[in-house]
This record gives C-alpha cells, structure tokens and sequence, in this order.
C-alpha cells in the first residue's frame, strides 16, 4: 500500500477544510483513521502511515465512546516522530450506527465520512430481505447512499429471481450481482469506485465481503475461505474494522460481520425506507393510528388486499417497536442526567454556602 498521500487522496474537500482552519492554526495536522484497535490507531496523513493514541483531553470531555475516533474519521493531531496524538475529531458528514451489541442505549460508529454504502448479500442460504431493511435504515438514518450487492450467484440457481425481488423492493435502490469465483458483474460497480469517494462494505459472516474488497483493491488483503458445502456458508474472516486505498483512489472499509443490528436513532430512517406504508399511512382515519387493530386504517386495509405483503407488514412494526422503545429509553436517560446535574448543582451551592467552621 501506498505510504505517503495527499489529503485529498484521503478525500479531504472545502467542507473539512472550513472546520480545520483553527485546528491548523494551533499547528496542528489532519489525517484520516484508517484502523481503531481500542485506543490505539493506524492514521492515514501526508506524512505517511501513523500510529497514534487519544490525548488524555479527548478521553476526558468525551461525552461516549461514540465521539471518540472511529474508522474513516478526520482528527486533528500532532505528529512527533510517526507517532500521532489525537486531540479532535472533526464533524462527520456521514455516519454509520448501530445500538452496541449486547448493550442497551449505547452508540457504536461502525464508520463514519462514508460515501457509498455497499449491502452485501449473498444468493445462498444467507439471502435475507428483512436484514436488508434493517441496513438500509441504518444507512438512511445516516445519511449514507446505499447499494446492494448480490453476492454468490454462482452458487444459486435462482438468483436471477432474486435480483428481480430486490430490484423491484424500491426502484431508485441500485443493485448489482457478482461471482465471488469469477470477474462477473464487478465492473457494473466502477460508478461508484471513484478517486477521493469513501465506500464501506457491510454485511453478515460468510456472504463474501472479503472476497468482494480483495477484487476492488486487485490484491488480496483480506483472508477468505472457501463456504461449507452442507450450508454454503464460509467461515467468518475479517476481524476489525479497517480502510484500505484502491489502485483508482477510492477508499474502502472493511467492516466484520455483524451478529446483532440493532437499530440506533432510527425514525426518519424507517420513514425512508418504508415509503410505501408511510403513503398507504396518510390515508388512515386517525392521525395517530397504530396500524395494529384501528378502523379505517389504510395499512391494514392494503395487507387485506394483498399490496402489501405480510412479512413486509411484520418488519415495519417490529423496526417501529424497536425505535418507539430506543426512544424513550433514551428520553428515561437524558431525564435522569438531567436530574443528577441538578443534585450535584444543588450539593455543590449548599456546600458553598454551609462551609466548614
């Protein structure tokens, strides 16, 4: 891999630069993360490959884990020795969340400053239209463009079918199909692969993210083995998050597969996505409707009908239910910090005003 770049390889632009100018004018330098490995990270610069660590400021007045550096951020440092010390993340124009597996009510940026969204799926067993939704949400709600990659065609018989399903699950969703055994289909993605654009390829253990990175970057770096033949699934093999430059100049992140994808913020996201249910909606009797048991409901009237469809009827509410309680749990939290601020304001004014004799 190329070891020195300029920023604008990196996909610096006017935007970033604006919100540098005072970082820049205290000496510092900016560079762009290209792997987390706890607090301690692979930075991509004009001086080349660094490593680096959060300076003890950062770690103090970050408010969570999430606003601290993640894999594709622009942080403002300074560099002794190809050693960098981080002390500032700039704003990021996108950004990739989900709610931490295992967690409740806890941030986790998969990625951030990404451009296009690469949604791997695979034609095998591992073909899931609900998980689809689920990662087109996050993106939505991230302001992220997504595009579908239908993986494994060779190891289906009905993948052309199931390119018409996922064509025709939204018109304006591109959506293309590779053979993860032959140059198939790969070429239909250089619209997106362009110089200074950041894509971010996501999606469940074995539907061949690696194999997908290893043929953009024309080199493997990615380790990939071959699927199991009882259950056509291969074996889980990217660990970490990390970004990778292509021979074009696009930047790639690598992200490891995801078990749990549990929605983070996700309203807008879920209105985008489904806009179908959301314009059957605006025809329901009541302005607060529930789409459960109401009458004159429109949704339920379309499910009736046949326009739409049961499974698609079970994702909306599900992903609905998921944010509606997200949402209020955290509401429950910012009350509650909010209240322990004003414990701790109140012991520190009647400390102040009852002082030890």
């Amino acid at each position: 891999m190329k070891s020195t770049f300029t920023l604008e390889q990196l996909g610096w632009n006017n935007h970033l630069m604006q919100h540098f100018t005072n970082s820049e004018a205290q000496g510092f330098e900016a560079g762009r993360v290209a792997i987390e490995n706890k607090n301690n990270y692979t930075i991509f610069s004009s001086q080349g490959e660094l490593k680096g660590e959060i300076s003890g400021r950062l770690q103090y007045t970050a408010h969570s884990e999430a606003d601290l550096p993640k894999v594709g951020d622009w942080v403002s440092m300074q560099v002794f020795d190809q050693q960098a010390i981080i002390h500032g993340v700039l704003p990021r124009s996108t950004v990739f969340t989900r709610n931490a597996a295992g967690k409740r009510n806890q941030a986790q940026v998969i990625a951030a400053n990404i451009d296009y969204l690469l949604i791997v799926q695979s034609a095998d067993q591992n073909y899931n239209l609900r998980r689809l939704e689920r990662y087109l949400v996050m993106a939505a709600e991230g302001g992220i463009a997504p595009v579908v990659v239908l993986s494994k065609v060779d190891l289906a018989t009905d993948w052309q079918q199931k390119m018409e399903e996922l064509q025709s699950f939204d018109a304006d969703l591109p959506v293309i199909s590779v053979s993860n055994t032959s140059a198939i289909g790969y070429k239909a993605l250089s619209q997106w692969i362009k110089p200074g654009k950041t894509l971010a390829v996501v999606g469940s253990s074995g539907v061949g993210k690696s194999t997908l990175i290893n043929h953009l970057l024309d080199t493997p770096q990615q380790a990939t083995q071959t699927v199991r033949d009882k259950d056509d699934k291969g074996k889980h093999t990217t660990t970490r998050r990390e970004m990778f430059i292509t021979q074009n100049g696009s930047i790639l992140i690598d992200t490891p597969g995801m078990r749990e994808l549990q929605l983070w913020e996700s309203k807008q996201g879920i209105g985008q996505v489904f806009t179908d249910v959301e314009v059957l909606a605006q025809d329901c009797h009541f302005g607060d409707c529930s789409h459960t048991n109401e009458i004159k409901c429109a949704v339920l009237a379309a499910l009736d009908s046949g326009e739409l469809s049961e499974e698609r009827y079970q994702s909306y509410l599900k992903l609905q239910k998921e944010a509606d309680y997200l949402e209020s749990s955290a509401d429950f939290l910012r009350k509650k910090d909010a209240r322990m601020k004003m414990i701790q304001k109140a012991y520190r004014q009647h400390k102040k005003n009852n002082p030890k004799r």
